[in-house]
């Protein structure tokens, strides 16, 4: 837990650095100007790094998403992405407050190169932003918003890189230039990676089907394993509640997130557990043995760390579940003395996954399974929803009895927004800290 809350401090020391650096360098850099014309320059350097920080955040660095966890990258992506539009807008009126005259640069007819750049990047900005605000305008097409907001954030880095270009005085310092000559070339190495290494060079990241092994109607686990199988490296190492990406060519268009399911001691062999609820997830559950599956992972921080934790409460619904398989598997793979507590929130018995082999691990570890069912029958004699304070204590019990002990514990919860909801407000109640808890949701750029 201190190494990681020692790589997180250093890795917001390098966001706030990047963000707020080549602004600052030029305060103090700079000979006197008037007010709004300093403004100017500063707003708008803040609003490039800003640019340049959002774009970089999301692209899959593993370290990052293993520090920081995916959900607070993405949150603070888009927070970026709204500090970029609010910089760009006091940018363009302390430009017309040094100038009235310089409203003209927006007649693209008449106006000089490094005008037309910045209308250029301020429009692609807000068609950004707008479909950034209302994914909804698109309905549920995702594949198409998400290559659509690739686009335009493409263009606006493009355009934006280019007024600047054109200014060429924020260049020209022999401080403030070379950050941001850094930036740049920072920002090509990281999109070279996500774009071109791993969607075309690293053969790594092929697997093929071992086999599709159906759990229950609407869900089946893909089993997979690499290509190179007897390279050095070859297979997904992973720590157990991770994620990766699937796609089934090489340069697809089309990708989805799934969390490994399978023990993390064994990396010839990940398993993926997939509710066919689309057209892609179909496609997975129907794919033939021998057929190839690209994989590019693993990322996030839905992880338990052994040496910090006296032991692991988890909630999950439907295939929220997989990432407490993947937990509960590697824990049996390694004798894990510590107390885990499962708590499966479902519709009814046949959502119920994994019960004979969570049978058979109850065994092995220090494991109790709580069901709890929605619309239960009449014969059933286990719990019943919702998932509240009282529920969790009886979990609890034998585990602490006081906040103290129950903030040794870490807690793991996955599925709905609702689930989510109920567990937070219990936990909350019971007195658990919140660096004690963990989510893990997908609503990826």
């Amino acid at each position: 837990m201190e190494r990681r809350t020692l790589a997180r401090a250093g890795w917001t020391a390098v966001l706030i650095t990047a963000l707020a650096g080549p602004a600052l360098i030029w305060l103090v850099r700079s000979e006197p100007l008037s007010l709004w014309r300093q403004l100017s320059i500063v707003t708008g350097l803040v609003a490039l790094s800003a640019m340049v920080c959002a774009a970089v955040l999301p692209s899959r660095l593993r370290s990052v998403t293993r520090v920081l966890g995916i959900e607070n990258v993405i949150g603070v992506h888009r927070q970026l992405g709204m500090l970029t539009g609010l910089f760009v807008a006091l940018h363009l009126a302390c430009v017309v407050a040094a100038d009235p005259a310089q409203v003209a640069l927006l007649d693209v007819t008449t106006a000089p190169g490094r005008a037309r750049a910045a209308v250029a990047g301020v429009v692609t900005l807000s068609v950004l932003l707008a479909l950034a605000l209302n994914r909804t305008w698109l309905g549920s097409r995702y594949e198409l918003w998400r290559w659509l907001h690739l686009l335009f954030a493409a263009a606006a880095l493009g355009a934006s890189a280019l007024h600047t270009l054109l200014l060429g005085h924020v260049l020209a310092d022999p401080i403030v230039g070379p950050m941001l000559v850094a930036l740049g070339c920072a920002l090509l190495i990281v999109l070279g990676q996500r774009w071109v290494w791993r969607s075309w060079l690293d053969e790594s990241s092929e697997f093929v089907v071992r086999e599709v092994r159906p759990e229950n109607r609407s869900v089946s686990t893909l089993v997979l394993e690499p290509r190179a199988r007897h390279a050095p490296s070859a297979g997904l190492h992973f720590a157990p509640g991770q994620f990766a990406w699937l796609r089934l060519h090489r340069a697809a268009v089309e990708e989805h997130p799934f969390t490994i399911a399978s023990g993390a001691h064994d990396p010839t062999r990940a398993e993926f557990t997939i509710r066919h609820t689309g057209d892609f997830t179909a496609t997975l559950g129907a794919l033939r043995p021998g057929s190839p599956v690209w994989v590019d992972g693993p990322y996030g921080a839905f992880t338990s760390d052994p040496a910090t934790s006296a032991g692991v409460v988890m909630i999950a619904s439907g295939v929220g579940i997989t990432p407490m398989m993947s937990m509960l598997r590697t824990a049996g793979q390694c004798g894990d003395p510590r107390p885990f507590r499962l708590v499966v929130l479902a519709r009814d018995g046949g959502e119920l996954l994994f019960r004979d082999e969570l049978t058979v691990l109850h065994e092995e570890l220090d494991l109790e399974v709580t069901e709890v069912l929605r619309r239960p029958p009449p014969d059933w004699t286990g719990a019943t929803g919702p998932i509240d304070v009282g529920l969790l204590t009886a979990v609890l019990a034998g585990l602490g009895h006081d906040d103290r002990d129950r903030n040794r514990l870490d807690y793991f919860i996955c599925g709905s927004p609702s689930l989510l909801g109920d567990v937070l407000d219990a936990l909350g109640a019971l007195g658990v800290a919140d660096e004690r808890i963990h989510t893990e949701q997908f609503d990826m750029v």
